[in-house]
């Protein structure tokens, strides 16, 4: 047991140490129903006293901690992304969905965020600890408005990358930084010639992680997606044309580019064909030394302070209802008092009555003397 203390102790002492010694005061000094009264008010400073230092008893319970492992989600919402090879003929979106949660779950406790591109890049959440988030964002999850593509550029969201790591690093240097690189690795924005920037300078930066690919060398067709619930994956909509052949285009995953992405930020590669498991994906990650084993056990306090506080309130009740009971006695004893002084004469205003009688008679004889 320990005692958490409400106030500090000399406050307790200075509070409650004069009122304890005059309820015992009283109560030596006092005689028959008076010294219970002081006895139990003075069993009420003492359950004051108790709830003041507020005793408390250990209690273990497994609790959720927040570890210092930052995980960077880098996610291509690009129109290959919908392509209907993953897992038989499902959207590749669909695998990424799964790998988002699971990844999550695989690493409870770390700060999460999402940095999706399409034409652009954007942070799309914020480090934040809620694995709530994580999960609602990869549920409404979508491949980018067909009539808004650009191409597809691997090396898009290098920038917002380097920047949240750089920060990331700024703001907590000790903290583990973990990179998910989800994509089909296709490159075809050929504005630079097709050659996709290195991920080489954020490699420093970067503690562990894996480029995760999606897709199949045979490829898959795409439908488009204007924004509505009519159209993409598992819809009617058209089939996404290929220019060059008037045919509904065939995305291919580029393998050769993901493996360039690992080698470049220190990472693994593992092409993802179906909804399989992640732990061999976080395996090479001392998870309890970056996140104290996710869960640990915390010794928490079980305040133990209620017996006293019924007993204050049990104590109050009884005082409450001796001064209840007293106070009619008091008024019909004063009443009574009051009355037998008036029959008896004795009461105020009786003796200057008498004066005034006394006064008058002698009046009276003088004016008859006077008569006379």
């Amino acid at each position: 047991m320990t005692l958490r203390m409400m106030w500090p102790l000399w406050v307790t002492v200075i509070v409650f140490a004069p009122l304890l010694a005059l309820t015992i005061w009283q109560s030596v000094r006092s005689r028959g129903q008076r010294r219970l009264h002081w006895l139990r008010r003075g069993a009420m400073v003492l359950a004051l006293i108790v709830i003041a230092l507020t005793p408390a008893v250990p209690s273990t319970q497994s609790t959720q901690v927040t570890s210092n492992a930052e995980l960077f989600f880098v996610v291509d919402r690009t129109g290959s992304m919908a392509a209907e090879d993953y897992n038989g003929t499902h959207p590749r979106l669909e695998g990424v969905r799964h790998d988002l949660v699971a990844l999550t779950e695989a690493m409870p406790g770390a700060r999460y965020t999402i940095i999706g591109f399409d034409s652009q890049a954007t942070q799309q959440l914020p480090l934040t600890t809620d694995a709530r988030a994580v999960r609602s964002w990869a549920e409404t999850l979508n491949q980018e408005i067909t009539a808004y593509s650009a191409g597809t550029a691997v090396d898009r969201p290098l920038e917002t990358l380097g920047d949240s790591l750089s920060a990331a690093a700024e703001r907590n240097p000790a903290n583990v930084r973990l990179v998910f690189f989800l994509s089909d690795g296709e490159n075809t924005n050929e504005a630079d010639g097709g050659e996709a920037a290195s991920y080489a300078p954020l490699a420093e930066l970067v503690d562990g992680g894996a480029v995760l690919g999606y897709g199949t060398p045979q490829g898959g067709t795409m439908r488009s997606y204007d924004g509505t619930a009519n159209s993409g994956p598992g819809t009617d909509a058209p089939y996404i044309i290929d220019p060059a052949t008037g045919e509904p285009a065939v995305s291919v995953i580029d393998e050769d580019q993901l493996r360039t992405i690992a080698a470049d930020l220190g990472l693994d590669y593992d092409h993802r064909i179906s909804p399989d498991d992640v732990d061999h994906l976080v395996s090479g990650i001392d998870v309890a030394e970056i996140a104290e084993d996710g869960r640990r056990d915390v010794r928490h306090y079980a305040d133990v302070y209620w017996p006293a506080a019924a007993l204050l309130a049990l104590l109050l009740a009884w005082e409450a209802w001796e001064l209840t009971r007293a106070m009619p006695k008091n008024r019909r004893g004063h009443d009574v008092a009051e009355r037998d002084r008036r029959r008896s004469g004795s009461g105020p205003g009786s003796g200057s009555a008498s004066g005034a009688s006394t006064g008058s008679n002698a009046a009276d004889g003088a004016r008859k003397v006077g008569a006379v």
